[in-house]
């Protein structure tokens, strides 16, 4: 749950409201005619002339799409009570999202696919995760596994991606876009770490053929069994009033060809 005074010791609450109007590139006259308010009142609630109701609190950051523990802030900050829990996974409350989590996971199998937080934190994952993790320093698989940490470092998987190139790029653009999304300063200062790591050299067009398609970017791993190729899917909770399960992620990894899938196939039996 947010804590009330970390969240009312940052900034007004009509100073957080601009930046996220901001942040979603909207003028105070369009973010004002979608809201259905007058451009004055908006005004006078930015600048802290006029305190916002919950009501008009939570309208204004369903329109602006402000993520949940982050409407939580607002709502502290302009003296109202959080609105949306953040509970644990283990929660009783959650358990019927936890089992929905355990059996997409199993379900892919043979398959690879994990379950990750808003921080890229791994919160579950199947078995053959953790056969394609093998390689990996055993620093970098002490919990809490990042797994674009664990995905990027030189320790880590790094040295197996075939594109390596290509893919931290791809994580790269995503990272940044959730960055721009949610003005979390958290995954700010792991995109400035991972930007630190070696990075392989860009791949020739032709390799990137090679490892996939034109409209996909694929993940190629190099391993003992052979050349596998991946694309993935990222699968979100739809409507969560909680706030641990709207950050919630599953990763799924799914053979882009027919000879991943056998070995595949091999590598799980």
């Amino acid at each position: 749950m947010i804590n009330p005074k970390n969240a009312t010791a940052l900034r007004p609450v009509g100073t957080l409201l601009r930046e996220w109007r901001q942040r979603r590139r909207m003028s105070q006259l369009d973010f004002a005619t979608e809201a259905e308010i007058s451009t004055r009142h908006l005004s006078f609630v930015e600048t802290g002339r006029a305190q916002p109701s919950r009501e008009m609190l939570m309208r204004l950051s369903e329109l602006l799409d402000v993520p949940l523990r982050e409407r939580n802030e607002l709502l502290v900050a302009a003296g109202f009570a959080p609105v949306f829990a953040a509970r644990s996974l283990d929660d009783p409350a959650l358990q019927a999202a936890r089992r929905a989590v355990d059996l997409v996971l199993k379900g892919h199998e043979p398959y690879p696919a994990l379950a990750v937080d808003r921080h890229w934190n791994l919160v579950a994952a199947n078995r053959m995760v953790g056969l394609l993790m093998s390689s990996a320093s055993p620093e970098l698989l002490q919990p809490p596994i990042n797994v674009l940490r664990l995905t990027l470092h030189p320790q880590g998987i790094a040295p197996i991606i075939a594109n390596a190139a290509q893919w931290r790029e791809h994580l790269f653009a995503r990272l940044r876009r959730q960055i721009e999304v949610s003005a979390d300063a958290v995954l700010n200062d792991l995109l400035k770490e991972l930007t630190t790591y070696p990075s392989a050299a860009p791949p020739k067009r032709s390799d990137v053929t090679a490892h996939g398609s034109d409209v996909i970017v694929p993940l190629s791993l190099t391993t003992p069994h052979g050349t596998l190729n991946f694309i993935s899917t990222t699968t979100v909770f739809g409507t969560p009033i909680d706030v641990t399960l709207a950050e919630l992620a599953i990763e799924a990894f799914f053979p882009a060809d027919q000879a991943t899938a056998d070995i595949l196939r091999q590598m799980a039996s």
